[in-house]
């Protein structure tokens, strides 16, 4: 049975090296690729592939909230993360998302082409580089949860940071510049932050950008 993939990294190179690795391997098909987080929510819809690969740090929408909103329409994509980062910050914010697998982006290939059978079968994957990371997390004394924005103000938080403007902001997520305002204001009431580079830091210091990736 052949196994639908779907790639999903802002840059073209590395999408190229995936699907070489990925098409190596018997049964297994790239169906389409996307360049960023909303062009991945779009092409999962219309393609419905079985396995997506998600670059976890893309501007405009990043892998986190790309794969919570794939997930919420299509629980049967299974989400590999692949990320230069080793951060817990990042690995636990993409299961926490509903990913099933998480990579480094200098694995070799045979990892690859093993997380993607084990999330086909419906198992987790986490690179063993990584893993001691997730089991430090859970066995750490529980901390603070950050301040909880709804998914539609951690979209603008991120586009904020990644200095959009809000007629910039409203014309990419379709709305008033005034909606995009009054989101803005609540952002900056619910985190107590009222400036641009406060308002960056913290969207870093939580992954929703890192703006060097």
């Amino acid at each position: 049975m052949e196994l639908k993939i779907m790639i999903v990294d802002d840059h073209k190179i590395l999408r190229d090296g995936l699907r070489n690795m990925i098409e190596k391997y018997p049964n297994f098909k790239v169906v389409g690729e996307a360049t960023d987080g909303r062009e991945a929510l779009k092409l999962s819809q219309s393609l419905k592939p079985d396995v997506v690969i998600m670059d976890v740090a893309m501007e405009g929408l990043n892998g986190v909230e790309a794969t919570q909103q794939i997930v919420q329409q299509s629980p049967e994509i299974k989400i590999i993360g692949l990320s230069m980062h080793s951060n817990k910050r990042f690995i636990l914010g993409m299961f926490k998302a509903g990913a099933y697998g998480y990579l480094l982006k200098d694995s070799d290939s045979s990892e690859l082409i093993e997380a993607i059978k084990k999330v086909a079968q419906n198992k987790k994957y986490i690179s063993q580089r990584i893993s001691g990371a997730i089991v430090d997390e859970l066995i750490s004394p529980t901390r603070k949860e950050e301040t909880e924005l709804s998914q539609r103000e951690k979209e603008i938080l991120q586009l904020i940071a990644e200095g959009k403007s809000s007629k910039e902001i409203a014309e990419i997520l379709f709305l008033s510049s005034k909606t995009v305002d009054s989101h803005r204001k609540n952002i900056m009431d619910k985190l107590e932050l009222y400036n641009i580079p406060d308002l960056t830091k913290y969207a870093i210091k939580t992954g929703l950008t890192t703006l060097d990736d």
